[in-house]
């Protein structure tokens, strides 16, 4: 199997498990203090690596630059997408932010000049048709096709964003080694979180918090566990995806990570009893089809 394809699904791995508890923690307290929450977690993880590494922040103006934009992207991303799984359903909402794989894709051709295979483009076309697919219900016939679920607005602007990142982070790494960007773009993105949630507590004088539902109890102990592995989750997967751009093509490696939602789409399905539709199934065996066809020699 490559290297980028191995990393990406390192990636999605984390990620889409990741994706279960954020749900989960997004629908008590809200999606602004969950994005706050994990990325605070998440830059304490890697400042404990760089600390462990010998590492320090990056001299490089180019390098410190694109780090710190990485990460203004990345909280767009973070937020967009946690208030999408906020909202629901968690199947919908994954599938259809799993399309930034595809985008990702599409832009490393175009912004970094890479080139792909004929049996490689065939693969990632697959990989991205069955994404598409997964986050799309049918209502009868082509007039009556639409994108299922409140989440879609939020959903396009995160897969967009993570696109983005991407090509973003693969641009910062041709200065600077993966711990220094990842330091830089997490610490970005905590204190852009809490200058938000300062903002979001002098608003919640003036009018209820509706981050949480109302009269939903928030059980501490348990949203804080749900953030601290979400925290590690988001480590694991900004590291396993970092080392891969370093040595792997991009679209190989952003595509392959898109597969995490996919993970997350599974795992609601076995656990939390949410039902796809058989359009939907046929998005993730169209997924699985592509990556191995990807991985073919």
């Amino acid at each position: 199997m490559p290297f980028g394809l191995l990393t990406g699904l390192g990636a999605a791995l984390s990620w889409g498990t990741m994706d279960i508890a954020i749900a989960l923690a997004s629908r008590r307290i809200g999606s602004l203090r969950v994005t706050a929450g994990i990325q605070l977690v998440c830059a304490v993880f890697l400042v404990v690596a760089a600390i462990a590494a010998g590492t320090t922040f990056p001299t490089d103006p180019l390098a410190l630059g694109s780090a710190a934009v990485l990460g203004l992207i990345g909280a767009a991303a973070y937020l967009a997408y946690f208030t999408g799984l906020r909202i629901g359903p968690i199947s919908v909402v994954s599938g259809m932010v799993a399309a930034y794989g595809g985008l990702t894709v599409v832009l490393s051709v175009v912004v970094r000049g890479e080139s792909l295979t004929p049996v490689q483009a065939l693969g990632a076309t697959v990989a991205t048709i069955g994404v598409i697919l997964t986050g799309v219900a049918f209502g009868g016939g082509l007039r009556g096709t639409r994108f299922a679920g409140p989440g879609v607005i939020f959903s396009v602007i995160a897969l967009v964003m993570f696109a983005l990142m991407a090509i973003t982070m693969d641009i910062a790494l041709e200065s600077a080694d993966w711990i220094q960007v990842l330091l830089v773009s997490r610490l970005v993105i905590a204190a852009v979180s809490i200058v938000a949630i300062v903002g979001l507590a002098v608003a919640a004088r003036r009018a209820p918090d509706r981050g949480a539902a109302a009269g939903d109890p928030v059980p501490v102990r348990r949203v804080g566990a749900m953030l601290l592995v979400a925290g590690a989750l988001d480590a694991a997967g900004l590291i396993a995806f970092a080392i891969g751009l370093s040595s792997a093509p991009t679209w190989m490696v952003g595509l392959a990570s898109s597969f995490g939602p996919a993970v997350t789409i599974l795992v609601a399905v076995a656990f939390l009893g949410e039902r796809l539709k058989g359009i939907q199934w046929l998005g993730l065996v169209g997924v699985v089809v592509g990556m191995v066809v990807i991985g073919l020699p």
